[in-house]
């Protein structure tokens, strides 16, 4: 059985996930974090040691989370990965959702709804009436081959059937990083949010070359005054680390939110989609402007690395 926690985090709160993950690790050794608020334990050697339902374990964790941090979560239990994530998508706060029979569970969910479907392979599947995970499920497995490919259709085959092989994977590396800046007061200037933008999307950038890594994309979250909050995500054109593409990025979909006079009190940015950077395809640019920027960026990070993260700055952050 394995128990999908999803804390609830605010995005300044998102280093607090290390010391909850670790709460987990005192029911189980096999806890994967999934960042920014949610990690998977496998619980079949706990359910049985402290002789607790799924449920009963689930209530645990809750109160200790609470009462330990502060924090509240919803969980979701399922026999694999997949269904647990799905079962705390749908469970209401301070809840636990148990999936005991996959079958049912399944059979009227969209088929977006399941892993490693996009929104692309969706809209195939929806024009041959394949719309919801039990008519996947119905369907011949020779017929989504052809549709999908030979393995994503078995996958695909599988997954509405309630399958999920993939594994539990403690200590695995993290699939997104995040930095966040806070404002000392209620910030409605367009230009001196465009600075922390900035700011964040030279820190990820210097954190991802770093640690060898690119990522697909980017998720900006805006804290207003209220505490109410906006999250927008977008694709990079191709995986990277380059600080000129994620402020790019940043901006494009900072611009998208139509803020104006809106009463922002801090802005968090994510980078999403992490791989590593060696073997990761590079499109050739013939642009020397380009080139130079990215050998400039190459200079800076090395003098970061011997003077320390402020010896370089853009000319707008230093002023």
């Amino acid at each position: 059985m394995i128990l999908c926690v999803r804390f609830r985090l605010e995005p300044a709160d998102e280093a607090t996930l290390p010391r909850l993950v670790d709460l987990l690790r005192e029911f189980t050794p096999v806890v994967e974090a999934a960042p920014p608020h949610e990690a998977l334990a496998d619980v079949r050697g706990a359910l049985r040691y402290f002789g607790r339902s799924p449920a009963g374990l689930a209530s645990v964790v809750r109160v200790r989370a609470l009462a330990l941090y502060g924090v509240d979560c919803v969980i979701g239990a399922g026999p694999n990965p997949m269904l647990a994530r799905l079962a705390a998508r749908e469970a209401r706060p301070g809840a636990t959702l148990v999936v005991e029979d996959p079958a049912a569970f399944l059979r009227d969910r969209p088929v977006a709804a399941l892993d490693g479907v996009g929104r692309a392979t969706a809209r195939t599947l929806c024009g041959y009436g394949l719309d919801s995970a039990g008519r996947v499920a119905d369907a011949p497995l020779a017929v989504l081959q052809r549709l999908v490919g030979a393995k994503a259709g078995r996958e695909l085959w599988e997954r509405a059937r309630g399958i999920d092989r993939t594994p539990v994977v403690p200590n695995a590396a993290s699939r997104s990083i995040a930095a966040e800046r806070a404002f000392p007061h209620d910030e409605t200037d367009r230009t001196a949010q465009r600075r922390a933008l900035l700011s964040l999307a030279e820190e990820l950038g210097a954190r991802l070359r770093t640690e060898a890594q690119v990522c697909r994309g980017l998720a900006l979250t805006v804290r207003y005054a209220d505490r109410s909050t906006t999250t927008r995500s977008r694709a990079l054109p191709e995986p990277t680390a380059h600080s000129a593409a994620l402020t790019a990025l940043a901006y494009a979909v900072h611009d998208s939110l139509g803020l104006q006079r809106a009463r922002v009190r801090g802005i968090a940015l994510r980078a999403e989609g992490l791989r590593d950077a060696e073997g990761t395809a590079h499109q050739l640019s013939l642009d020397p402007a380009d080139e130079k920027t990215r050998r400039i960026e190459a200079v800076a990070d090395r003098a970061r690395a011997r003077f320390g993260p402020r010896a370089i700055l853009p000319g707008s952050l230093a002023a």
